[in-house]
């Protein structure tokens, strides 16, 4: 990867667009002004955008009350919608000496691991050139069922992806709050995060507006995967003057941090538990969830007590204890129909051609 430092910066649709959905180029100029600002300082910078829906639909005449609900209709605007988004970025760079790349990424990047060291190697070409990539979301030909939902969690993962030292994301408040500060007066700024608890988690709001997918809860995730990846994560307000550089710097007050972790998740572990999406759960008694998150153990036939869902072996699954929470995420070497035919059994009941592990603990991460 890149020699200099890697800063991830996201910007979101509410940031990126105006309340009529058009391109907000003054947001971006700012934005690209502050990009030129670390590149400067010796960084290289990715930029994680949001916006080719709302930006696609005024296009088409579907703006405003008229946003429709048909999925096909909505990957349409993002096709419509990112051609004039990356112009925009395009133009926003080109002004002040930067040349741009546009990345477009889908969940089955980071599922597929091909996929994933080819993404991995075309940003860094990119950035070895001297180019500021441009990633979005490849809503256009998005499935659905498999979809990071916002682009807080993408730009998490691209985070990991290029080894970045921090991730900073652009929303339209100052930072996390004890409350919602649309409907708490009392909601004070937290300006520092060590670990992210249940009571930070139910403090986040939802999303902030009509075109934004994401809101505080959706940040927390992604400062969640980031922070596990080792990567330092500041939520600050896109409007706020020098945001990017001041988060890089570590200005006080500029937003919220987010420690990273010192032990840091491996690449294959932390794809395993927020890149890929689960085909299923196999439900496990007591004393295999205790070998495994103690002890560090495999799964094996004797400690399952249920099947949920139907995958092929090397599909992603969740763990789940008899209580239904689940506890960590993994690659299957069993299909949920051999897993059905043998579970509960000891491993000298096992058919000889199986496999002893219905998952081997080099494919397993508990979760945090």
């Amino acid at each position: 990867m890149s020699a200099a430092p890697i800063v991830v910066i996201k910007i979101g649709s509410s940031s990126v667009t105006t309340s009529d959905g058009a391109v907000n180029e003054d947001a971006l100029a700012k934005l690209c002004a502050e990009v030129q600002q670390l590149r400067a300082m010796g960084k290289s910078v990715v930029i994680v955008t949001s916006g080719a829906i709302a930006t696609g639909l005024p296009s088409l005449g579907l703006g405003g009350d008229t946003q429709p609900k048909d999925r096909a209709v909505l990957r349409a605007a993002s096709a419509v919608g990112q051609i004039s988004l990356m112009r925009s970025f395009e133009k926003a760079l080109a002004e002040v000496g930067l040349t741009g790349g546009q990345i477009l990424l889908a969940p089955t990047d980071f599922m597929n691991r091909r996929r994933y060291l080819m993404s991995r190697g075309t940003i860094e070409a990119l950035l070895n050139l001297g180019v500021v990539p441009v990633v979005n979301e490849n809503d256009a030909i998005s499935d659905e069922e498999i979809r990071f939902g916002d682009n807080d969690r993408l730009a998490a993962l691209v985070a990991h992806l290029v080894d970045a030292e921090r991730l900073v994301l652009l929303t339209d408040t100052a930072g996390v709050y004890t409350a919602d500060p649309r409907s708490s007066i009392d909601a004070a700024l937290i300006q520092e995060v060590v670990v992210i608890d249940d009571e930070l988690e139910a403090a986040a709001g939802g999303a902030a507006s009509s075109h934004s997918r994401g809101g505080m809860a959706s940040k927390l995730a992604a400062a969640k995967i980031a922070s596990w990846s080792g990567v330092e994560v500041v939520v600050a307000a896109a409007n706020r003057d020098n945001v990017v550089v001041d988060a890089c710097n570590g200005v006080e007050g500029v937003g919220t941090k987010f420690r990273a972790r010192e032990a840091r998740f491996p690449a294959r572990k932390l794809w395993i538990a927020f890149a890929v999406v689960p085909e299923g759960s196999v439900i496990v008694d007591a004393g295999a969830r205790k070998a495994i998150e103690d002890n560090q153990r495999s799964l094996l036939a004797a400690g399952v007590t249920d099947v949920i869902g139907r995958f092929d072996a090397d599909d992603p699954v969740d763990l789940v204890d008899a209580e239904g929470t689940v506890f960590a995420r993994a690659l299957v070497r069993w299909s949920s129909e051999t897993i059905r035919d043998n579970m509960g059994a000891q491993s000298a009941q096992l058919p000889p051609e199986l496999a002893p592990e219905v998952i081997h603990r080099d494919d397993l991460v508990v979760l945090p």
